[in-house]
């Protein structure tokens, strides 16, 4: 079915109204910011919230994040919704007139799309307020650094929050335009990245006996923790460790290298898994330096919990997909890549799904991509259809 007839049947979004939100979500990419640095983004998400007046509106939660809340005063389940706020940095090789105007960042993952949409849900929500239970329309920061989901959780803003249900997108470029990607259980993997501090003791390199390098530490861990590997995503076991930097020593030929680092990306379907996985790491490392004589330190960055979803929240995506006539497609494996929104399904029931971006849109964190405003209306869709159906 052609785009646009798709989105005249699924949608009751006029024509002037489209333009205005793909005004916003251009004017959103203009002025894109990296993680923990979204002020102007909020500013101007905050000012759209407001023209929407929902009954409370909570800013800088978890830094600069923002929830709306539309709340009938009626017993019901309290809904929330969730886009992202940060860009990458990432410099762009597009030409359009709405460009980054930030030197070496740009919205190559589509948190601009994602917002967008959730400010034509707070304008829907404007002019249809519940009349059970509650909506909340989070907009959350640094959701590529991994550090958003837990800054809110943490915010003491948060406390009187309990939501019922939590629900998220994301667009999914290398799929056909509008088709809703659902999956039970895991629906991204659990990501982390491990860094191993490993330090020896620096000696002449003519004298190396004189020291203990941490390059052939490196050297066996690396070896070692490649049996550990499994690319294959139809297992339930899937295990990928990915080596993303090895540093040792300095370009000073003279010398033999007394510390080094190790930097791995781990990740699996399930967080019981990459605990696993984190535990056999370790025990690697650990044994190899003391082999070598050399001492381990070990630190942790980007962690993204996996996105468990609730069988009940699935249910209802696939009905609101169905009963909105749009193709869908139940993917048979996880997606390998992390989200931030995983940490929000590990302490609420709630779920993740994906709307289809073109098979010929540029992938996610390519310099070339640009979100497709086309399905903006469906999104909103979405969202309107599974909050209905929740109630």
């Amino acid at each position: 079915m052609h785009i646009e007839k798709m989105i005249a049947q699924t949608t009751a979004i006029d024509s002037g109204t489209l333009e205005k939100l793909k005004d916003i979500r251009q004017h959103l990419h203009v002025i894109a910011e990296v993680s923990e640095k979204e002020f102007e983004t909020a500013k101007f998400i905050k000012s759209q919230l407001k023209d929407c007046q929902p009954d409370q509106l909570i800013d800088q939660l978890g830094g600069t994040g923002l929830l709306a809340i539309f709340d009938s005063g009626n017993p019901g389940p309290f809904i929330i919704f969730r886009a992202e706020l940060d860009a990458l940095p990432i410099q762009e090789i597009n030409h359009f007139k709405y460009k980054s105007s930030t030197e070496g960042v740009s919205h190559k993952c589509g948190h601009d799309g994602h917002s967008t949409t959730l400010l034509g849900f707070a304008q829907w929500l404007a002019q249809n307020r519940p009349a059970n239970g509650k909506v909340g329309l989070m907009f959350q920061p640094a959701e590529e650094n991994g550090m958003g989901a837990a800054a809110i959780l943490a915010d003491e803003k948060w406390n009187d929050i309990h939501p019922d249900f939590v629900v998220a997108y994301h667009n999914l470029p290398g799929y056909n335009l509008g088709e809703i990607v659902f999956k039970p259980g895991s629906f991204t993997a659990a990501v982390k990245s491990i860094i191993l501090k490993i330090t020896g003791k620096t000696a002449h390199a003519a004298e190396p006996e004189n020291g203990f390098n941490p390059a052939f530490t490196i050297a066996d861990i690396l070896q070692k923790v490649d049996s550990l590997s499994n690319n294959a995503p139809e297992r339930s076991d899937f295990a990928v460790i990915t080596p993303v930097h090895v540093n040792v020593g300095d370009l000073s030929y003279g010398i033999a290298a007394g510390y080094g680092e190790l930097h791995l990306t781990i990740r699996t379907w399930t967080t019981a898994e990459i605990e696993k996985l984190e535990k056999n790491i370790l025990e690697i490392a650990q044994s190899s330096c003391e082999a070598t004589q050399t001492k381990l330190s070990v630190e942790f960055t980007q962690v993204f919990a996996a996105n468990e979803n609730d069988d009940l929240v699935v249910d209802a995506i696939r009905n609101a997909g169905e009963q909105l006539k749009l193709s869908v497609h139940e993917r048979a494996y996880p997606f390998k890549w992390g989200e931030d929104f995983g940490l929000f399904t590990q302490r609420y029931k709630g779920a993740m799904f994906g709307i289809g971006a073109g098979k010929e849109t540029p992938a996610l964190h390519n310099p070339d991509y640009d979100f497709p405003d086309d399905i903006l209306p469906i999104g909103i869709e979405m969202f309107k259809t599974i909050w209905q159906k929740l109630q």
